[in-house]
């Protein structure tokens, strides 16, 4: 008989205050020699730049951390390859210590990226041949504006599936496709063993079982460490026994606190060197000031006369002086882009309806996931568009909207998403605009609109 241990994470979200009892969880597990192997996997998500150092550091940071955890192998989640840009992305795992499996992501002239295996077969102490698959998320509409071609994992398991076969004994999934899509690729790929899961932040404090096949998940932010048992015969799987590890119960130790607070105080410090614009004093703790300024931001970048944005997405006002970075990304931490939508007026008209609808049961309802960092959605507020509900009439720069005409409307992608204001999804031309995220897009405009006075403060900007 065979025993191994596996170890896994998923969507960390640069939640570093549990990398210190995560790390030390993982060390004396790697080091248990109860069992003949020890494996360590990450399914994705493990960075996010809603934290100033991963920020500041475009991942680099985590990068670090994660080679301090001594995973044999990972996949990206969306944060990963969606709130990158490309070439953030492409240099990402440059000082990475463990491959990274990744099966359905390709170049634009579909070669693999350079950081990635589609598959990678590793072969334990008694010769059993393990099979490590990794799938991500297939987000078309915004891997493809961030020149990456993402495959649909059908096609991706059977084109890997087709070059390891005869290969294996074992395999394995690392997967960022969240728990419905795992179910699916259990169901229909039957020679999978096992599936270490992540994206939807499901807790399966003891997997579950979907035919011959385990699938595990340990919810999000590093709040659970997964810890697998698994037995062979012969090569083969005939036991597993998935389990969770709730950091909470993990020791702290006393310095633990200190070097959770020292990885925000270097972030911090890194963004607020970069100085970005002197805003007048009518920014001081006016929120609605930023709001103004942002939808003014988004509007330019997206070439568009029209704009809508939740005053929900702002988490602190701007202040009047200078304004850095670390501001900016205190105020609007979200790894969102900005969407130009085209749509008729009719139903420019509906979405404004939709939104009136909405409006005063979105002004305190509270609001996870989407890219959104914040707590509650908020108003809604409107750039170039003005409504007489009375009337039910909607005026787009002045004039009433004319149903057969063409807008164009400035927005982001959350409102593409959710499903408050379907007319977006159904019906709307949408371009999702890369790189930028928002805070960048609005920092850009600022820039541009409130130039730092000095040439040193030009400088620092440029840094």
């Amino acid at each position: 008989m065979e025993t191994l241990r596996i170890l896994h994470t998923n969507d960390l979200h640069s939640h570093f205050e549990h990398f210190p009892k995560i790390g030390r969880y993982l060390k004396k597990a790697q080091a248990d020699t109860s069992v003949d192997e020890v494996y360590t996997f990450d399914a994705g998500d493990f960075m996010d730049r809603s934290h100033p150092l991963t920020d500041a550091t475009e991942g680099q940071a985590n990068i670090k951390l994660m080679n301090g955890f001594n995973y044999d192998a990972i996949t990206i989640g969306n944060n990963e390859g969606i709130s990158n840009p490309h070439w953030v992305l492409e240099r990402l795992f440059d000082h990475a210590h463990f491959p990274v499996v990744l099966a359905n992501l390709r170049e634009e002239d579909e070669s693999m990226p350079n950081w990635a295996l589609g598959h990678k077969i590793i072969k334990t102490k008694k010769n059993t041949r393990i099979a490590l698959i990794g799938l991500t998320a297939a987000y078309p509409m915004t891997y493809g504006p961030n020149h990456w071609h993402v495959k649909m994992l059908g096609h991706a398991m059977d084109q890997q599936l087709a070059q390891i076969k005869d290969k294996y004994d074992v395999l394995i999934l690392i997967t960022h496709v969240g728990l419905k899509m795992d179910r699916w690729l259990a169901k229909n790929y039957p020679q999978i063993d096992l599936i270490v899961g992540g994206h939807s932040h499901d807790l399966l404090p003891h997997g579950e079982k979907v035919e011959h096949t385990w699938v595990t998940q340990t919810g999000k932010w590093g709040n659970y460490v997964g810890d697998i048992h698994v037995e062979l015969e012969n090569h083969h799987v005939t036991k597993i026994v998935p389990d969770t590890i709730p950091t909470a119960s993990m020791p702290a130790e006393p310095e633990d606190e200190a070097v959770i607070q020292g990885y925000y105080d270097k972030g911090q410090k890194l963004l607020s060197e970069h100085k970005v614009a002197k805003l007048p004093e009518k920014f001081n703790d006016d929120k609605i000031a930023a709001v103004q300024v942002s939808l003014d931001a988004i509007a330019d970048f997206a070439k568009t006369d029209l704009a809508i944005l939740s005053s929900g997405l702002f988490l602190t006002p701007f202040k009047g002086g200078v304004l850095t970075q670390y501001d900016l990304q205190k105020a609007l931490p979200h790894p969102m882009h900005v969407v130009r939508s085209t749509l008729k007026g009719s139903d420019l008209w509906r979405l404004v309806m939709e939104i009136e609808k909405n409006r005063h049961y979105l002004d305190h309802f509270h609001l996870q996931g989407m890219s959104f960092r914040g707590k509650i959605f908020g108003q809604m507020y409107y750039k170039g568009i003005k409504v007489d509900t009375r009337k039910r009439i909607v005026y787009a720069n002045g004039h009433e909207i004319d149903p057969e005409a063409e807008y164009q409307i400035a927005c982001l992608d959350n409102y593409v998403l959710v499903p408050f204001f379907p007319t977006l999804a159904i019906v709307g031309e949408n371009e999702f605009l890369f790189p930028q995220v928002l805070r960048e897009v609005v920092g850009n405009y600022l820039a541009k609109i409130y130039p730092l006075s000095s040439r040193s403060e030009v400088n620092d900007r440029k840094k």
